[in-house]
């Protein structure tokens, strides 16, 4: 008898540890698990400074941002369309409102769709071929004075 309780103390002390690394890993991407890189939105003299996630596979691209309930003010996710191209994003699963910003191949914003709805499968066009978007919190471009020719610096845009 002492032998079954101690294995099933050992067992429950086992699956007690586990707990926060499953619970970690849930909620951390595997994109992100990979690596933050840096990214700087230059608006009005001012820079503003983001870690984003790169998505540069068509399955990276399709999973995005979906089934995230929270994203950090200073982060963001930049997608990488390889060429410029016109390109139409959603929000199907995605549960935290985002602004897009749809940028060109030297790295200017063309267009931003601000406030995207959640879980909405409405197509938000670029309006333009553009070779990224890149999603952040939404309401950040308005509050940070974000807009339409500004510049946006990453490695992405020195092609």
């Amino acid at each position: 008898m002492l032998a079954l309780r101690t294995a099933f103390a050992a067992f429950a002390l086992a699956i007690i540890a586990l707990v926060p690394a499953v619970s970690h890993a849930q909620g951390q991407p595997a994109s992100a698990a990979a690596g933050l890189e840096a990214l700087t939105i230059v608006s009005a003299g001012k820079r503003h400074a983001f870690q984003v996630e790169v998505m540069r596979t068509p399955d990276q691209r399709a999973r995005g941002l979906m089934h995230r309930n929270y994203l950090p003010a200073d982060r963001g996710m930049l997608f990488d369309f390889g060429a410029s191209e016109p390109v139409a994003m959603w929000m199907q699963n995605t549960y935290i409102s985002l602004d897009m910003l749809f940028i060109r191949a030297d790295g200017t914003i063309a267009r931003i769709a601000e406030r995207t709805e959640p879980l909405s499968t409405r197509t938000i066009p670029s309006g333009e071929p553009v070779l990224s978007v890149l999603e952040i919190n939404g309401g950040a471009s308005r509050e940070l004075g974000i807009k339409p020719g500004d510049k946006v610096e990453h490695a992405l845009f020195k092609r």
